[in-house]
């Protein structure tokens, strides 16, 4: 569990109270924790004046607001058609493998969580995965194994 109180008022300071500041404030919690916990909703709800019905619903609608934690790297991995003809489902295996986890779960350690995403804008360079904000593309087995083994040395 972590303390949000301070984090959320400066964040209401930084972007304002208005509901559209939602999105922002939102993005700013997962930015530092990783996850948006139920505390952590309502208070958001509580400062801009939103039920907590809406922000739970605005969280959980988009798949970059994480409600749960995650782990310190979360791995996303493109599922569009573009990306599924090229070897995404290679990549998920190899990753899979790696790191002994299924789609949607994280390492014992809690160092990584594996995802599947919507498009992230990255067909034309088909497969495609982002650790954290960093994308990796044109991905081969081979590419994986390397860019995993140097996020598990950090």
């Amino acid at each position: 569990m972590y303390q949000t109180d301070n984090l959320v008022k400066e964040l209401v300071e930084l972007h304002g109270a208005g509901r559209t500041s939602l999105i922002p404030i939102l993005q700013g919690i997962v930015e530092k924790y990783n996850y948006l916990s139920d505390d952590a909703m309502v208070e958001v709800a509580k400062e801009l004046d939103l039920s907590a019905a809406e922000v739970y619903g605005t969280a959980s609608f988009y798949s970059f607001l994480d409600i749960k934690p995650r782990g310190k790297y979360v791995i996303r991995v493109c599922k569009t058609i573009t990306c599924s003809m090229k070897g995404k489902m290679e990549v998920i295996e190899t990753l899979e493998d790696m790191l002994k986890i299924k789609v949607g779960e994280t390492t014992s350690n809690g160092k990584f969580t594996l995802l599947e995403t919507n498009c992230m804008g990255w067909c034309h360079k088909a497969p495609a995965m982002l650790i954290n904000e960093i994308p990796y593309t044109e991905l081969t087995t081979e590419k994986v194994v390397k860019i995993i083994k140097d996020y598990m040395h950090q």
